[in-house]
């Protein structure tokens, strides 16, 4: 299985982005997918979240700004990243976590850097 994120770059604070995340394994629609974030000398840290039915959840540094969803048909999940902030700079991972007999499945994609200017 393989996750390749995509969409990183440069933006103004206050502007927005849209990574992708396409997986290529077939478990996709019941797995829960994720993005996660790691900054230069800081641990990686939860963003999003969003189960296969679509229940999200949100870091509270993240609330209100970004928007996770997923597109089971698509095999592709996605953050949208709104009003950014120079705070938000990382490298982004997407991450695909089986469920049920699959539970055992903790896939990690390779990362795409978001660098916010001010």
């Amino acid at each position: 299985v393989q996750l390749q994120a995509s969409g990183g770059g440069l933006v103004q604070a206050g502007g927005s982005l849209r990574l992708s995340c396409a997986a290529s394994g077939n478990i996709f629609s019941i797995s829960v997918m994720g993005w996660y974030r790691q900054a230069p000398g800081k641990q990686r840290e939860l963003v999003a979240t969003i189960t296969g039915g679509g229940s999200t959840t949100y870091a509270n540094s993240v609330k209100g700004r970004f928007t996770i969803s997923r597109d089971n048909a698509k095999n592709t999940v996605y953050l949208q990243m709104n009003s950014l902030k120079p705070d938000d700079t990382a490298v982004y991972y997407c991450n695909e976590k089986g469920t049920g007999y699959f539970s055992r499945i903790d896939y990690w994609g390779q990362g795409t850097q978001v660098t916010v200017s001010s």
